[in-house]
């Protein structure tokens, strides 16, 4: 870590450098939200609105940690990077250089469907940990399958299927840069596959070839992998997704880059906890930027958070060794929070390490 600047402290530090680096363009890209951006808001002003209740004199913390497991593998904290389309907008190495990250830090790494990398480049130096691959449907099945038949082979050990972005946000920040990917940029892994027929409007266009339940419950026939929903935002979602046989749900609003206007994952998270089977793990992203909003995820239902937009930050600032810093930030973070909170194991972290006002609970 000595390439790394000494005021790098936190993950916002990155962001603010990040966008003294990158073009204007990328940046509005990498940072732009749907339309006017409330959503995007939301996730971090409901996060904040959260509150930790410290404890004190707790004894057995010196022998604390915060690793947990999922689907078999073990990760050193509830943490995995998020499915990030185009990670060479950030660095030459891009999602190379955060799966190496991942796995410097022990933690989860989730490949898009989207990478500039392909699917085989990053699983051959990604370690046999958690490696998932993230889906988008395409509109002709047998593409779909060859895609997950590729992740099968390259060892990959679940798959996320993405549900909440048939179509694209309304991104206006992307539309006043003129943002355009580069030629030395472009999604791989879809190289040689057909463009979307061109329609008069979004209906004739996209949504004639959007995935539904049926295409979800084909996909669950077809792979032996474990299949993880994302992009679920109300708990009837969640419940049919389970009973189709999906075996993690994974709360996202896609950091608001899709639909504005929605409430943030933290505030749909408990509801949907609470609506299926315990042993289906429930998920967390959007607006994660410390170590303290996993302990709030995890006090509000969640078994594990994904980490976003903070790492094209991190990629852009310091390439690898900016990514497994702020990995390590976060973790250091998650367990000086842990600590002081009285909690030395993630199963410590109940409803009841959050501060609830005496006028709230009368």
């Amino acid at each position: 870590m000595s390439a790394i600047p000494a005021d790098l402290c936190s993950l916002e530090d990155y962001q603010h450098r990040a966008q003294t680096l990158l073009p204007a363009d990328i940046w509005a890209y990498i940072s732009g939200a749907s339309m006017d951006g409330f959503t995007q808001q939301r996730n971090r002003s409901q996060l904040d609105t959260l509150l930790l209740q410290q404890r004190i004199l707790v004894d057995g913390l010196g022998q604390g940690d915060c690793r947990t497991e999922l689907f078999g593998q073990t990760l050193t904290l509830p943490l995995l990077i998020a499915p990030l389309a185009y990670q060479k907008l950030a660095h030459p190495m891009g999602e190379l250089a955060s799966v190496q990250a991942a796995a410097a830090q022990g933690v989860g790494f989730c490949l898009s469907t989207l990478a500039s990398s392909t699917l085989e480049e990053v699983a051959q130096i990604a370690p046999d940990t958690a490696r998932w691959f993230q889906l988008y449907c395409q509109p002709d099945p047998d593409d779909t399958l060859n895609l997950i038949r590729r992740a099968e082979a390259a060892g990959y050990r679940a798959l996320v299927v993405t549900a909440d972005a048939p179509i694209n946000g309304v991104r206006n920040a992307e539309q006043r840069s003129g943002f355009r990917l580069p030629d030395t940029v472009a999604a791989v892994n879809l190289q040689g596959l057909p463009k979307p027929e061109a329609g008069d409007s979004v209906f004739a266009c996209w949504m004639q070839q959007a995935p539904n339940w049926n295409t979800l419950a084909e996909i669950i026939r077809q792979t032996h992998l474990p299949v993880i929903l994302k992009g679920v935002m109300h708990p009837a979602d969640a419940q049919q997704a389970v009973e189709l046989g999906v075996q993690g749900i994974i709360v996202s609003n896609h950091g608001g880059r899709v639909l504005d206007s929605q409430p943030s994952t933290i505030e749909v998270l408990p509801a949907i906890r609470r609506s299926v089977p315990a042993e289906i793990p429930v998920l967390l992203d959007s607006g994660i930027r410390r170590g303290s909003d996993i302990f709030k995820a995890l006090a509000s239902g969640a078994d594990a958070v994904l980490l976003g937009r903070s790492v094209f930050y991190a990629l852009a600032v310091a390439g690898p060794f900016g990514v497994a810093h702020i990995l390590r930030i976060l973790r250091d973070e998650l367990e000086a929070t842990m600590a002081l909170c009285g909690c030395a194991r993630l199963a410590d972290i109940k409803s009841s390490s959050l501060y609830l006002p005496l006028s709230a609970s009368i």
